[in-house]
């Protein structure tokens, strides 16, 4: 487990667990404990005091090391796998720097790995490089090859080494981070190209990175591919002469070649900042874990990566619900503290407090998800502040829901204060979420003092669809007069129900009704229809009309009474008349000679097209349907003096009449409307003509020639005869132009 081991100036060292409490304490010395060391495992410790006195120990075991130097001790280290029988080694340092080894008799055996440059104020040990500092620079040993490999100087020399001291850590087992001062350098410990080794280290080092700082480092710690530095920061402000001491900064920065970027700054408070100098703080990292330690003369302060729950708190404490919502969904499976749906329900308390009433309804729909206790209780909070309106299109409607109570209370709402919400809801909430009989008992009660209301009589219909009881919904849609009347008849096969409403659907609308009717004749019988039409004539005519146009001997029982419908009738265009006339026969229908049978002509049918309706192209129709040369003639006749018409024709009769019949007998001086057009159209037209005569003419003498050529071999191709000397003399009288053939054969 994590632990913290701290000495003291009154010479204890306690062991402290992540969140402070004491596990420990052990009695070292009487006077200030100036480092601790811990091996990889934190099995082993070793401590060194001011009084010289060095001790390495087993915190499981009964293992250990006691020494007593006449001189103070200011650093020591233990091999990283210390633990392990191999690697008993340590270090310390105070005017030289020693390496403990046990050999295999278990005695410690002692090296100077250096000494005569002052006072050893830093180690440490990573793998097989020990690094340390003192008065002039920072050495590297490997312990592998016992040979030292690098010696980095100090750069401002002014400070002095005590106050100021070297801060040493490893990034990694090769890379140094070295901070002194206001300077930081990355120092990486590379191999040697064999051929240039000579009598020089297997291994140097090359500073990667160097830079200066803005204030005094304290402390180091890597982070990724960044660095967190501990600073010590004086400050001089203009109305003063002397420096203080501020705050100490804790920083997070991007190293480069030969400078730095800050990523953050927070500023430390500690007890008693102001008394304290560069030489009071330090900064121990956790690897693995991201944790650093910031010690102080009176206070620890723990620093560690902000995780989404520290987020998610910064967002809560600025108020940004929305956001904190959205980081709590992404990374719900790696937040501790806080849970999804809590920041959710604070969203929406948030929003209620500033009236944003309808925000906050949409919000219940994706927090509160299917929690049905937690639905309802928002339910009623929203009916107490008078906002039920806001939350209703919300609401669970689809296998998880609510007791019906809660959407009849919000129907009852909307039915008191709403009637086009109180429809929509209707309309968009499924029937089982209610008690139908109670909804439509309030609706009633309501259209008692409202019976005229469209809307709630509207919706008392769906109800009454949802209820299955269509009598009733089509009692009030033929009422109003509503376009969903059909569907609810086709839908529901009501046909049945409107044997005596006929007459009321068709002045709703005649051309849906009689659609209707024939489409279903199997349901509604024609006999029936005409039966309730009787006293509608005008209706009657629109029925019987359109029957005879999908089938002209369905309603042949009734032609008689059409003919006086049709005598009647201005409605109709004169075509249809004519068609309905010319289909009857005079001998079958008496009255038929009675209604002006002049009227009903071609001549005249194609009269009252060109005067009454004033409708080129419906004459020309008409024409080419009759194919009659004549009638053609009096449609030009007619055209002659009338240039819209003549425009009509020149674009039309090119393929029945020759267009220069027409074209001749226009007045000279008279203008037409797009005549060019009209011409050009024409020429197209004979051009396509004779194109397709010239093919017509080239397929039939291909077709001739083809069927000569095979004439002409049938009568060629030899015919086999028997016989003797009489069909060769036979042959041989009858000679002809192949009797030299003959001869040659003999």
């Amino acid at each position: 487990c994590t632990f913290l081991a701290l000495g003291t100036h009154f010479g204890k060292v306690f062991l402290l667990d992540i969140q402070g409490n004491v596990t420990q304490r052990f009695e070292i010395s009487s006077v200030k404990i100036n480092q601790i060391s811990l091996d990889e495992s934190g099995e082993h410790v070793g401590i060194c005091s001011e009084d010289g006195k060095v001790q390495v120990f087993g915190l499981y075991t009964r293992e250990g090391f006691h020494e007593n130097f006449d001189c103070p001790i200011k650093v020591v280290a233990l091999h990283p796998q210390f633990t392990k029988s191999n690697y008993k080694q340590f270090v310390t340092g105070g005017n030289k720097l020693l390496l403990y080894e046990k050999n295999w008799l278990n005695r410690w055996k002692t090296s100077v790995l250096h000494e005569g440059e002052g006072s050893i104020t830093n180690v440490q040990w990573r793998a097989n490089l020990i690094a340390w500092a003192n008065n002039v620079g920072v050495k590297i040993y490997d312990i592998s090859t016992k040979q030292r490999i690098t010696n980095v100087l100090r750069d401002n020399v002014s400070l002095r080494p005590d106050m100021y001291p070297c801060s040493l850590c490893w990034k990694d087992n090769t890379t140094l981070i070295v901070g002194w001062g206001t300077s930081i350098k990355i120092c990486v410990v590379k191999e040697r190209n064999p051929t240039e080794m000579r009598d020089l280290p297997s291994r140097y080092v090359e500073i990667v990175s160097a830079f200066e700082t803005e204030f005094f480092i304290s402390g180091l710690a890597p982070l990724a591919d960044q660095l967190v530095a501990l600073y010590f920061v004086k400050e001089n402000p203009d109305h003063m002469d002397e420096e203080f001491c501020a705050r100490p900064r804790l920083d997070i920065i991007q190293p480069l070649p030969e400078s730095c970027e800050e990523i953050s700054s927070d500023a430390l408070t500690v007890r008693n900042f102001k008394d304290n100098e560069c030489r009071d703080y330090r900064l121990v990292h956790s690897e693995g874990e991201s944790l650093f330690y910031i010690i102080s003369p009176k206070d620890i302060v723990v620093a560690k990566e902000r995780d989404q729950d520290d987020h998610i708190d910064w967002l809560l404490a600025k108020k940004k619900y929305e956001e904190a919502l959205m980081a709590a969904e992404i990374s719900f499976k790696n937040i501790k503290r806080h849970d999804v749906q809590k920041i959710g329900m604070s969203y929406i308390n948030h929003l209620v407090e500033k009236g944003d009433y309808d925000s906050a309804a949409r919000k219940c729909q994706k927090v509160l998800g299917k929690n049905m206790e937690l639905w309802e209780n928002e339910v009623y909070r929203f009916k107490t502040i008078g906002q039920l309106k806001a939350i209703s299109q919300y609401l669970p409607r689809g296998d998880l829901r609510l007791r019906p109570a809660i959407y009849e209370m919000i129907l009852h709402e909307f039915l008191r204060t709403d009637y086009e919400g109180f429809a929509t809801l209707i309309r968009e909430w499924p029937g089982e979420l209610y008690n139908n009989n109670a909804i439509v008992q309030a609706v009633t009660d309501h259209l008692k003092r409202d019976p005229t209301n469209s809307t709630l009589l509207t919706t008392l219909a769906e109800l009454y669809t949802y209820d299955q009881r269509y009598d009733r919904a089509l009692e009030i849609y033929l009422r109003l007069r509503h376009k969903d009347v059909y569907q609810l008849i086709h839908k529901h096969n009501l046909f049945s129900s409107i044997e005596d409403k006929i007459v009321l659907l068709m002045d709703f609308d005649r051309e849906k009704a009689v659609d209707m009717l024939l489409d279903n004749e199997d349901k509604i019988s024609t006999d029936r229809v005409v039966e309730e039409l009787a006293d509608r004539p005008e209706l009657l005519h629109v029925y019987l009309h359109k029957l005879f146009k999908r089938d002209h001997h369905k309603g042949q029982k009734y032609h008689e009474r059409q003919i006086g419908l049709y005598a009647e009738d201005s409605t109709h265009c004169p075509l249809e008349k004519v068609q309905f006339f010319t289909f009857l026969n005079p001998n079958t229908h008496p009255n038929f000679l009675k209604v002006n049978q002049c009227l009903f002509s071609y001549l005249r049918a194609l009269q009252m097209i060109m005067e009454e309706l004033e409708d080129v192209d419906k004459a020309i129709e008409f024409a080419k349907e009759q194919d009659d040369g004549e009638l053609w003639e009096d449609l030009i006749s007619y055209s002659i003096d009338k240039p819209p018409f003549i425009t009509g024709l020149l674009n039309n009769i090119g393929t029945h009449v020759d267009p220069i019949l027409l074209i001749h007998r226009i007045k000279e001086g008279m203008e037409i409307p797009n005549l060019r057009d009209s011409l050009v159209k024409i020429l197209q037209d004979y051009n396509l003509q004779i194109l397709l005569r010239e093919g017509c003419k080239k397929i039939l003498v291909a077709d001739s020639l083809s069927l000569l050529q095979k004439m002409h071999r049938t009568q060629m191709r030899g015919v086999r005869v028997d016989g003797g000397s009489t069909f060769r003399e036979h042959f041989a009288k009858r000679r002809g132009p192949g009797s030299g053939i003959l001869e040659m054969k003999k």
